[in-house]
């Protein structure tokens, strides 16, 4: 290579100066796509889960109140709940399948606070609303009805399917939308239970004032603890099976059931022996039985069906030969049997498909044609 050449061509050097660039901008563009998907795709999550952006967790929510200066503590289990609670704090308690164990709920009652039960079930509500009892099924929106604060200022609101409630004893209980949602004061503290959570999940805020009523309830107070617990704790979180839960009683019934099935069996139940070899009392040749299914087609003048069945004998023993399903068009067979044999197209048709005879001669000519068409597409 020339001097002029090596003047001229680009070294490596000068070539990675003039690449880099293209490649890390390509790598800073894949690096922003990569970390917008992450920041911006879905995070599942449990019901009311305050970290979910699946439409039925709560982050939605919980960004809400804290946007608006609300101190969300999100406990994770009834240590951290104990550890945050106090007095001017309201604890948030939503109902999910891992709120099962008793010594939790009444460690969750025994912390000091206001309380806003979620959607409880019924031993949720005995140990932490026990001043209401389950009514009916309660409204799926409308107007609140009631002179409490939150509600009315809410308004309009759309819940879905939801539980009522009404007083247990004789404390004043406030009910609001047919009783969805009701408050009660005891001991100093206020007590509000909600029948469902369908307005305080993401995919419920934007309908009518779901989200005001949401905001008014959960950020009632300065401080609040989201307790929505995502795993079972105390002593039922090594998980019971459905053996577990059945009584020792029923197991021996179980058994000895079992016991008395297999003794029936024994009982009831039929003896195979050894296979006997049996000789018939006697040997009809098949000539003799062809003559005599004729002989009763015959007495009881039944042309129409031995025709029938003869035509039907030949077409189960053309079809193979032809090369054609069962369900094979009957002009599709009279076209691939004439192309076989050659025969005059309405001829093979009227033979195979064509109406009964009207007499025994014709039966008997019928009986000829269709062994002739027979024996001629065997042959060919």
């Amino acid at each position: 290579m020339t001097d002029v050449d090596t003047a001229i061509a680009p070294t490596a050097r000068q070539r990675w100066r003039a690449g880099r660039w293209v490649i890390s901008a390509l790598v800073l563009i894949t690096a922003v796509a990569a970390l917008t998907t992450l920041l911006t795709s879905a995070r599942p999550g449990g019901r009311m889960d305050p970290a979910a952006t699946s439409p039925e967790g709560a982050h939605a929510l919980v960004t809400l109140l804290r946007d608006h200066g609300v101190d969300v503590v999100v406990a994770d289990d009834i240590d951290a709940v104990e550890r945050a609670a106090r007095p001017d704090t309201l604890v948030i308690t939503v109902q999910t399948n891992h709120l099962v164990d008793d010594d939790v709920l009444r460690r969750l009652a025994a912390v000091p606070g206001d309380r806003l039960v979620v959607e409880p079930i019924s031993r949720t509500r005995e140990v932490l609303a026990s001043e209401v009892r389950r009514d009916a099924l309660g409204s799926e929106g409308g107007s609140p009805d009631c002179d409490l604060r939150e509600a009315t200022r809410a308004g309009d609101v759309q819940f879905g399917a939801s539980d009522a409630f009404e007083a247990e004893g004789d404390v004043p209980v406030t009910r609001c939308y047919e009783g969805a949602v009701v408050r009660y004061t005891d001991e100093g503290r206020t007590v509000t239970v909600v029948g469902t959570s369908d307005f305080m999940a993401n995919s419920g805020l934007l309908k009518r004032g779901n989200a005001a009523l949401a905001m008014n309830l959960a950020g009632a107070a300065p401080r609040v603890i989201w307790y929505a617990p995502q795993h079972t704790e105390g002593e039922s979180s090594g998980g019971a099976t459905v053996f577990d839960l059945i009584p020792d009683r029923v197991t021996w019934i179980f058994l000895q059931l079992c016991l008395v099935v297999l003794l029936v069996a024994l009982w009831k139940g039929r003896r195979i022996g050894p296979l006997v070899a049996e000789r018939l009392p006697v040997v009809v040749r098949a000539s003799e039985t062809v003559e005599g299914r004729g002989r009763l087609y015959r007495s009881h003048r039944a042309g129409d069906r031995a025709a029938d069945a003869l035509r039907t004998a030949t077409l189960q023993r053309l079809l193979p030969r032809l090369g054609l399903g069962p369900n094979a068009d009957p002009a599709a067979i009279a076209a691939a049997v004439v192309g076989r044999i050659g025969q005059d197209p309405e001829f093979v048709r009227h033979t195979l498909f064509g109406p009964a005879p009207a007499t025994d001669t014709d039966l008997l000519n019928l009986s000829h044609a269709l062994d002739n068409i027979e024996r001629q597409v065997a042959q060919s």
